[in-house]
């Protein structure tokens, strides 16, 4: 008797508990759907707000006023060959 008890108990807390899971599965999948359909907004945005950015930049530093204030970075020629020597210091001890 009491046997039967238990199995009927577990038999119905198992289906109840496989109810529970799946609607909690389907919600989880219509969550992931929505974020799939923000993240390809935001990343469709966020390319459009790039190239607006490129384009302010290219305005800005052709303009005379903001090239008065902040003139156009020179790299000095000693700069360059004490970088390249560096890194062919370093492609030789890799070796």
């Amino acid at each position: 008797m009491k046997s039967d008890i238990f199995f009927f108990i577990s038999s119905l807390s198992t289906i109840v508990l496989t109810i529970f899971v799946s609607v909690v599965l389907f919600h989880l999948s219509r969550v992931a759907k929505n974020l799939h359909k923000i993240l390809e907004g935001l990343k469709n945005n966020f390319e459009d707000s790039e190239e607006f950015v490129g384009e302010l930049k290219e305005r800005l530093e052709n303009n005379l006023v903001f090239r008065m204030f902040f003139p156009p970075v020179v790299i000095k020629q000693q700069t360059k060959t004490k970088s390249s020597k560096i890194k062919k210091n370093e492609k030789q001890n890799k070796k």
